[in-house]
């Protein structure tokens, strides 16, 4: 049965002395009838595919609306030539993110970590690490499987959905996995990632999902930004020591009864937040409309032109 609470997987962890990515490994193999060599191969081809797509980004592709495509590329340019605010490491971090977004908005191969909406932030941060740094990487599967456990949690308790819980649904919970899986790779204790991915949920508890012109580029490629940089601050945060006054399991369950009392229009309807605020971008989304209506009334009357030929043909028959 899949874990319904942080706690149940730190439990596991104490009873049998295993490693937090084990007990979720162990749970993978249980569920789904599989070895845990099998289980290890699956979450190896994720991490493969999450490195390749980060490598997949191209500057000079723009997404269909023209709104993003060019930001991984600009951040990238001025990483090179400038002294960054960040530094060198989380500029990486902030133009993979950018990377990501672009990537999903121009129709590429991404992974869902935990939703296509929030796929800059986990790889921003493990991949970028990875890279950086030179870790083993059976430590970065074993990252995953940390993110993977969280993550299943967070869906048990709330929600991954930003049409049901909001951006934090989506940034929020790619944050707190992320921020566990990093402690994770840094050598952190169970009881430290449960306080990582606390501390990141609460930071992003109530953000809205608020997509202009119901695409998932603005302002959702720039959040997983926001989402990327939020793990690495609460990673570091419960690696020194600091501590989530509430316990993750009741964080998540904050953030799901906020989900649910976050009114309709900003639950991916894209009928409040920013959506409201361009005009340059209203009216993108009323041309849009218009495009997709043309559509659907041209192939309407394709299949309509095919009806009747068909009908004429039998009766002539």
């Amino acid at each position: 049965m899949a874990y319904q609470a942080v706690e149940e997987i730190q439990n596991r962890c104490e009873k049998e002395s295993i490693p937090f990515w084990k007990a979720v490994q162990l749970e993978d193999c249980e569920e789904n009838g599989i070895t845990e060599e099998e289980s290890w191969q699956q979450m190896t081809l994720m991490w493969t595919r999450m490195k390749e797509s980060v490598d997949a980004y191209d500057p000079c592709e723009r997404s269909r609306s023209g709104l993003v495509g060019k930001e991984g590329g600009l951040m990238d340019q001025y990483r090179l030539k400038e002294n960054t605010l960040c530094g060198d490491f989380v500029s990486k971090v902030i133009a993979n993110a950018l990377k990501m977004g672009c990537n999903n908005a121009c129709m590429k191969r991404i992974v869902a970590a935990p939703t296509a909406g929030a796929c800059g932030v986990m790889p921003a941060v493990l991949v970028t690490y990875f890279r950086e740094y030179g870790v083993e990487e059976d430590r970065m599967i074993e990252a995953m499987y940390v993110a993977a456990g969280i993550g299943q949690v967070i869906a048990n308790r709330a929600s991954l959905a930003g049409a049901s819980g909001g951006c934090q649904a989506e940034i929020g919970s790619a944050s707190g996995m992320t921020a566990a899986a990093i402690c994770s790779v840094r050598g952190g204790s169970k009881e430290q990632m449960g306080h990582a991915c606390a501390m990141a949920l609460k930071n992003l508890m109530g953000l809205v999902c608020d997509p202009v012109a119901g695409l998932v580029e603005v302002p959702c490629v720039k959040r997983n930004v926001g989402g990327a940089v939020n793990a690495l601050a609460a990673a570091d945060m419960a690696l020194a020591g600091i501590i989530s006054q509430i316990p993750v399991d009741q964080v998540i369950d904050a953030m799901g009864e906020v989900g649910m009392k976050m009114d309709v229009s900003l639950r991916e309807t894209s009928m409040g937040g920013v959506r409201n605020k361009v005009r340059r971008v209203l009216k993108l989304q009323r041309d849009l409309e218009c495009k997709y209506y043309e559509k659907e009334c041209r192939m309407a009357f394709l299949f309509w032109g095919e009806y009747v030929i068909t009908k004429i043909n039998n009766q002539v028959s």
